[in-house]
């Protein structure tokens, strides 16, 4: 029966580490395992993880374009056509989330586009408006809220 008391490893599963520079009887003797000369061969050597032997790197073949600016705003879209689905005649941005439109766990605001039409009275509050949303919700009857987090 086998338990913790009379627990052991498989016959093989231990192996005695290499010890490299014994002599020619050993197997790794003289350049113990280096090969003969080269930037591996020698003491100290270290190469960085990106390095591709000579070969031009990655990071330097692909190709670059454009700037991403550190204070850009990622928004979250919405369109007028997806608030014409909710029930709801305020729309705020927790009604947004729970909806599935939105998801308030991200950086940035939510912004409300003016693809599609609207042709119900809705309130909606959200962090930002284009110029056609704006019209089409306040055409409907509606009004526009900023939200400020």
């Amino acid at each position: 029966m086998v338990d913790l008391s009379n627990l052991r490893r498989p016959k093989g599963a231990n192996r005695n580490r290499k010890r490299v520079g014994r002599g020619p009887g050993s197997g790794t003797g003289k350049t113990s395992g280096r090969g003969h000369k080269g930037h591996k061969a020698r003491t100290g050597t270290s190469t960085k993880a990106y390095f591709e032997g000579g070969q031009m790197p990655l990071q330097r073949r692909v190709p670059k374009r454009g700037f991403t600016p550190r204070s850009r705003t990622e928004w979250q879209i919405v369109n007028v056509q997806d608030l014409e689905s909710l029930e709801a005649d305020v729309v705020t941005p927790v009604v947004l989330h729970e909806s599935g439109l939105a998801n308030l766990g991200r950086k940035g605001g939510i912004k409300v586009l003016g693809k599609g039409e609207l042709k119900r009275k809705v309130t909606v509050q959200a962090h930002a408006f284009s110029a056609g949303a704006r019209e089409k919700i306040e055409a409907a009857g509606g009004s526009v809220e900023l939200v400020e987090d």
